[in-house]
């Protein structure tokens, strides 16, 4: 494995690990704000709106290059 990529393979699970987290923290937000069923929704759908374009960037990006 080389240096390049290993860089790659710990980009990738290192975005994916963020990516997780912040899942994660929406949820927490959700439950620590009684927010129920139609806010959890809003609040995934709103704030999972960022992750979603960061994801789309990259295909994009990725789809360009090549």
């Amino acid at each position: 494995m080389t240096i390049a990529e290993f860089e790659n393979l710990s980009l990738t699970v290192g975005i994916a690990g963020l990516v997780l987290f912040m899942v994660f923290i929406i949820y927490d937000l959700a439950k620590h704000s009684n927010a129920g069923k139609v806010g959890t929704t809003i609040l995934f759908i709103t704030l999972g709106m960022g992750l979603f374009g960061f994801i789309i960037k990259t295909v994009i990006v990725e789809a360009m290059i090549k």
